[in-house]
C-alpha cells in the first residue's frame, strides 16, 4: 500500500478521503445510477468491489435480503481465487482465518470385508506447485464480508442496499439511462414500497433463478442429473482418523461421500450421495437431515459419527445448465448492438459443489466485468469493450460445466464400476489444475493479442493469469512476489523484462523509456488524462536482469519512476531486478533479449513483445482505449 504522497496521514491509510460520489453518499438508491447490480453474491459484490474504486462511477448493488449472508452456501476457494483476494487486499487475513486443503485422501471397501471402507491413498492437492497460495475452505458468508469492507474503504465508500427486490426492467429511449429497473421492498423501511431506478448499464447476479436473466430472455441450456446429494455442516464426534482431510470416501452398499474440513478445527462438511432419482420425482428433496445423518453413518462403518450440531442442511440434484449469452445482445445481433444488461455468476451458469467451481467462477465472471464497466464509464474505453464480456465468460461457463458433468459423473460411480483400483485417483490428478482455476485461457480478441511473440516468454501465456514470481524491489531490496502488487485498482499493467545490459546502458530500453514518455503514440500519452498521476491509469514496471545492487536507480529511464501527489513526489516501487538464486527470468521462461509483458486489470496476460515493437503495442491499446485530454 502506498500512501503519504498527497501528504502525511495519520491512522488508518484506507481511510483517506477521496473525492468523489462517497463523500455524500444518499442512504437511498439514487433514481439514476451508472451501474445497478442485483444480488450480494460473490459475483455480485467482486462487481462491486471492483467498480467501487472509480470515484465519479455512482455504482449500488441491492439484496432481497435484509442483511448479510450468514452460513450455508459454498465453502471452498481455491488458489485462483485466493490470488484474486490479494488484489483486494485480504488474501493473507482469509488464508489465516480458512482451513487449508493440502491432501486428498481416498477411502474405498475393504477387499478382506467391504462392508468396511479403508483408506487407499493420499495424493497432494497441488503436486506440481502452480501457485504460492493454497486451496483453502471459509464459509461463503465471510468472503462477501470481507468485500464489504474493501467496497465501504473504498473512494465510492459502497455498501450493499439490504430489503430490495428485483421485479422487472425494461431498454427505454432515454440516451443516457436507458434501462428502467423496478425495485420491491422487501425488508426494514423498504417494505411494501415499489420504486423505479433509471441505470446506464445492469448486472445479474441474483443466483440460479435470476429474475434479471428472465428479463432478457436468456435461456439456461443444459439439464439437471438425476443423483441427489444432502450436503450438511456439522459439529460432530467421530473415530474417522482423517476428519481434518478433504477425503473422497466409496462405499460398497450405501453411496460415497465427499468431506470437507472447514475453518475453526471443528467443523466439517459432508456431501452425501443420496442416490439415483427417477426422472420427475421430487420427493428426493424433502429427506431429512437425520435420513441424511444415517446414510452418512453407513458409509463411515466400521468408524462411527456421532453429530451433535447441524449448522446448515440442505439437499440438491445436480443441474448443469450454462446460458448461450452473458448480456442482453441476441445472438443474431451480436456486432449490431452494444450491451447494457450483463447476467453472471449462477445466473449464468450452474453446475455441482463437488469441485468447488461455483463461487470461485461466478467471481471470475465479476472481476472480468466489473473493470469493464469502470473503463467505459470513466472514457478510458469505448462501449463496445463490453462485448467482450460475454465472448470471454460464456466460454468458460461451458468449459466448467462440461468439466463438471465429468467429475460428478466420476464421484457418483460404484467402486466396481471403474477398470483400475486408481481411477478415481488418477481423474483428480487430471484435473486438479483446472479445478484450481489455472486453465482459464481467453482466445485472442481486442484485448488479448497473439501470440506471434509468445516464445520471449514463455511462462506468461497470453491469455492466461499472469503468474507471480520473485523479484528484488531496488530501492529498498525487498524480495517479494511481484505479481502480488497486482491490486484491484482498475489499471492496465506493463511489465518491462529489461535486456542484458546494464540500467543505462541498453539502446533499445531507453528508446522504449523515451517512447513510453513522449510519443503521442505511447498509451500512457494518448489515454492517461493531464490531470491525473501519470501511472493513475497504467501501472509501469521494469524488471532488470543484474541484482539489485548493480541498478544505479539514477540511470533507469525516468518513465518507470514517474512523479506522484500533490508534491510531484518519485514513485520508486516500479523498479526490479532478478533474485539471486530464484531469478524470474529463468523460472518464467523470458528470453534474455528481453520482453514486453502486458497485464490486463484482471489479472490475465494480453499480449507479449519484443523490446523494440512500440508501433504494435501502440496500436494495442489503441483499439480499446480512448484519446485523453
Amino acid at each position: 500500500m502506498q500512501f503519504h504522497h498527497n501528504g502525511y496521514v495519520s491512522g488508518d491509510p484506507r481511510l483517506q478521503v477521496a473525492a468523489g460520489v462517497g463523500v455524500n453518499r444518499p442512504h437511498d438508491v439514487p433514481d439514476r445510477v451508472d451501474v445497478l447490480i442485483v444480488g450480494t453474491g460473490p459475483a455480485g459484490m467482486i462487481t462491486a468491489a471492483s467498480l467501487s474504486q472509480f470515484p465519479d462511477i455512482t455504482t449500488r448493488i441491492v439484496e432481497r435480503r435484509g442483511g448479510r449472508l450468514e452460513i450455508g452456501q459454498a465453502d471452498g476457494i481455491q488458489p485462483r481465487s485466493v490470488e484474486t483476494f490479494n488484489a483486494f487486499g485480504f488474501a493473507g487475513r482469509i488464508v489465516s482465518e480458512g482451513c487449508k486443503i493440502t491432501e486428498t485422501a481416498f477411502w474405498k471397501p475393504d477387499p478382506a470385508d467391504p462392508s468396511r471402507v479403508v483408506r487407499t491413498s493420499r495424493v497432494l492437492e497441488d503436486p506440481n506447485g502452480v501457485s504460492e497460495y493454497p486451496h483453502i475452505t471459509v464459509n461463503q458468508a465471510r468472503v462477501l464480508d470481507y468485500f464489504a469492507e474493501f467496497m465501504a474503504f473504498s473512494p465510492t465508500r459502497m455498501r450493499p442496499d439490504y430489503g430490495l427486490e428485483f421485479q422487472g426492467l425494461e431498454i427505454t429511449d432515454d440516451p443516457d439511462y436507458p434501462v428502467l429497473v423496478t425495485l420491491g421492498g422487501t425488508e426494514g423501511s423498504h417494505k411494501g414500497r415499489t420504486r423505479t431506478v433509471h441505470a446506464k448499464y445492469v448486472v445479474g447476479a441474483d443466483g440460479a433463478h435470476s429474475r434479471v436473466r428472465e428479463a432478457i430472455g436468456c435461456k439456461a441450456d443444459g439439464d439437471s442429473s438425476h443423483h441427489a446429494w444432502g450436503v450438511m455442516d456439522v459439529l460432530a464426534v467421530t473415530d474417522f482418523p482423517d476428519v481434518r482431510v478433504k477425503c473422497a470416501i466409496q462405499s460398497e452398499a450405501h453411496g460415497s461421500i465427499l468431506l470437507i474440513p472447514r475453518e475453526g478445527g471443528h467443523m466439517f462438511r459432508l456431501y452425501v450421495d443420496l442416490g439415483d432419482v427417477p426422472e420427475g420425482d421430487r420427493t428426493i428433496r424433502q429427506t431429512t437431515v437425520e435420513q441424511t445423518i444415517a446414510r452418512a453413518q453407513r458409509i463411515f462403518h466400521p468408524y462411527t459419527l456421532d453429530v451433535r450440531e447441524v449448522a446448515w442442511y440442505s439437499v440438491y440434484q445436480v443441474g448443469h445448465r450454462v446460458c448461450d449469452r452473458f448480456d442482453d445482445v441476441p445472438v443474431d445481433q451480436i456486432g449490431h448492438r452494444l450491451p447494457r444488461v450483463f447476467i453472471a455468476g449462477d445466473a449464468s451458469h450452474t453446475h455441482s459443489a463437488k469441485a468447488g467451481q461455483g463461487m470461485n467462477v461466478s467471481m471470475q465472471d465479476g472481476f472480468n466485468l466489473g473493470w469493464k464497466l469502470g473503463h467505459v464509464l470513466q472514457g478510458r474505453s469505448p462501449a463496445s469493450l463490453l462485448s467482450t464480456y460475454s465472448a470471454e465468460r460464456q466460454v468458460i461457463g461451458q468449459n466448467i460445466i462440461d468439466f463438471d458433468k465429468r467429475w460428478a459423473s466420476t464421484m457418483a460411480k460404484h467402486p466396481d464400476d471403474f477398470d483400475s483400483p486408481t481411477d478415481l485417483e488418477n481423474a483428480y490428478l487430471q484435473i486438479t489444475e483446472f479445478a484450481q482455476g489455472f486453465m482459464t485461457q481467453y482466445a485472442p480478441s481486442a484485448i488479448t493479442g497473439a501470440a506471434d511473440f509468445q516464445r520471449l516468454a514463455a511462462g506468461f501465456p497470453i491469455g492466461k493469469r499472469f503468474r507471480s514470481a520473485l523479484a528484488t524491489r531496488v530501492a529498498d531490496a525487498d524480495v517479494l512476489e511481484i505479481g502480488h502488487e497486482h491490486r484491484a485498482d482498475g489499471r492496465w499493467r506493463v511489465y518491462v523484462f529489461a535486456d542484458a545490459a546494464l540500467a543505462g546502458e541498453s539502446a533499445a530500453l531507453r528508446a522504449l523509456g523515451d517512447w513510453l514518455a513522449e510519443s503521442a503514440d505511447s498509451p500512457l500519452c494518448r489515454a492517461t488524462p493531464s490531470d491525473v498521476d501519470a501511472n493513475a491509469w497504467f501501472d509501469l514496471k521494469v524488471i532488470y536482469q543484474q541484482s539489485h545492487i548493480d541498478v544505479d536507480l539514477s540511470r533507469v529511464p525516468a518513465v518507470f519512476m514517474p512523479r506522484v501527489g500533490q508534491f510531484d513526489l518519485i514513485d520508486y516501487a516500479g523498479v526490479y531486478a532478478a533474485t539471486p538464486g530464484d531469478d524470474i527470468f529463468e523460472r518464467r521462461g523470458v528470453d534474455r533479449s528481453g520482453a514486453i509483458v502486458v497485464v490486463r486489470p484482471d489479472m490475465y496476460v494480453a499480449h507479449v513483445l519484443p523490446l523494440t515493437a512500440t508501433g504494435a503495442l501502440g496500436q494495442f491499446f489503441r483499439v480499446f482505449t480512448l484519446q485523453q485530454k
